[in-house]
C-alpha cells in the first residue's frame, strides 16, 4: 500500500521514481480504509532533504499512510522556500485538536544551546504534553529524542570533546522487541552529533535501550509509559548525507574529522556505501506495524 502525499510536494517525485508507491489524494480518497495519519513535526534547517528522507520510510510499509508537515508555529526557517513552508506545512497550533496515530519529531542543529534556551522551547514542551493526549505513538529523532528523554525523565544530554561522526557498529540488546523485528545481532547507523546521552542515566530513569554502541553510546530506547521510541542517531539519512556534512564543514574551514567508516579506506575521495538502508526500512516498518495493531480504528479514541 501507498504513502499519501501532495502530488505537488517534492517527496512525491522521488519516491515514485525510486518505486515506492505513492497515491495522490483523489486517489486515496476512493479507497475504502482508513490511513493511518504520521505527522513529522520537522526542525531540520533543509526540510526538504529530510521529508524525503522519512516518507521514504514510513511510506516502504504495506499500509496507506496519510503524511501531515507540522512546523512550529512562530520559527521561521532560513533554508526552505517560504513558499514551499506555506503550501505543505501547517504550524502547531493549527493541528492541535486534531488526533495522529504516530508522530515523528526530527533532530535539530542546536545541541550546542541548553533546552531552555531554544526560541521554541515552550511550544515544543506544549507537543510533548499533547503527544499523551492526542498522538498515539512518537518517534524522537537525534536531538527530539534527546529533548524528549529530558522532557519525560530529566535525562540529561551531555557535551562531547569531539564530534561523534560517522557510521559505528551497534549491538541490537533486545531481540525480542517487536521494534527489532527481524534485526540482525549487530547493525551500522550513521551518527552525527555534539552531545551523547548515557547509559546510567537512562537506566535511572527505568528505560529500556534496545540498540547500543561501544563507540557511540545508547541509540534506541523504548518508554512505554509515554508510547515512545528516543533514537539519537540517523538510521534515516541518505547514502551521501555525511558526505555532505563533512565538505560543508571543509568549505567553511571548521574543524572535522573525516566520517569513520564511511568512505572506503575512510578516503573521502571514494563513493560513500550505504550499510544500513536494510535496518533502517525494518525499524520504521516495524514502529509502523506496532502502530497499526494498537492504535483505535475511530481517531478519536487515541489518547483515551
Amino acid at each position: 500500500m501507498p504513502i499519501k502525499l501532495p502530488s505537488a510536494l517534492p517527496a512525491y517525485d522521488v519516491l515514485n521514481n525510486e518505486g515506492v508507491m505513492v497515491l495522490d489524494e483523489d486517489s486515496a480518497a476512493h479507497q475504502d480504509i482508513r490511513p493511518l495519519r504520521i505527522a513529522l513535526l520537522n526542525l531540520m534547517p533543509k526540510k526538504i532533504q529530510t521529508e524525503n528522507q522519512f516518507a521514504r520510510l514510513i511510506g516502504a510499509t504495506p499500509l496507506q499512510i496519510e503524511l501531515s508537515l507540522v512546523r512550529m508555529s512562530e520559527h521561521k526557517t532560513k533554508n526552505t522556500a517560504a513558499e514551499h513552508m506555506a503550501e505543505f506545512y501547517q504550524p502547531f497550533s493549527a493541528v492541535k485538536d486534531q488526533k495522529f496515530d504516530g508522530l515523528i519529531i526530527t533532530g535539530a542543529p542546536i545541541e550546542h544551546l541548553p533546552f531552555e534556551d531554544v526560541t521554541y522551547w515552550q511550544e515544543l514542551t506544549e507537543v510533548f504534553a499533547w503527544t499523551q493526549t492526542h498522538v498515539h505513538s512518537t518517534f524522537g529523532v537525534c536531538w527530539g529524542g534527546m529533548a524528549m528523554i529530558n522532557h519525560f525523565h530529566g535525562v540529561k544530554k551531555h557535551m562531547l570533546d569531539h564530534k561523534a561522526f560517522g557510521c559505528f557498529r551497534h549491538v541490537n540488546k533486545a531481540p525480542a522487541s517487536p521494534y527489532l523485528r527481524g534485526f540482525s545481532d549487530d547493525c551500522v547507523i550513521p551518527v552525527s552529533r555534539w552531545t551523547e546521552m548515557r547509559q546510567d542515566e537512562i537506566d535511572a530513569a527505568g528505560l529500556t535501550t534496545l540498540i547500543t554502541s561501544d563507540e557511540a553510546g545508547p541509540c534506541l530506547v523504548e518508554d512505554p509509559a509515554h508510547r515512545a521510541l528516543y533514537i539519537f542517531n540517523h538510521f534515516e539519512y541518505d547514502s551521501g548525507t555525511l558526505k555532505q556534512e563533512y565538505d560543508r564543514d571543509v568549505a567553511s574551514g571548521t574543524a572535522i574529522n573525516v566520517p569513520m567508516n564511511y568512505y572506503p579506506g575512510d578516503d573521502p575521495t571514494e563513493q560513500p556505501q550505504n550499510r544500513w538502508r536494510s535496518h533502517a526500512h525494518l525499524l520504521y516498518g516495524n514502529w509502523i506495524n506496532e502502530i497499526y495493531q494498537s492504535t483505535p480504528f475511530e481517531l478519536e479514541k487515541i489518547g483515551s
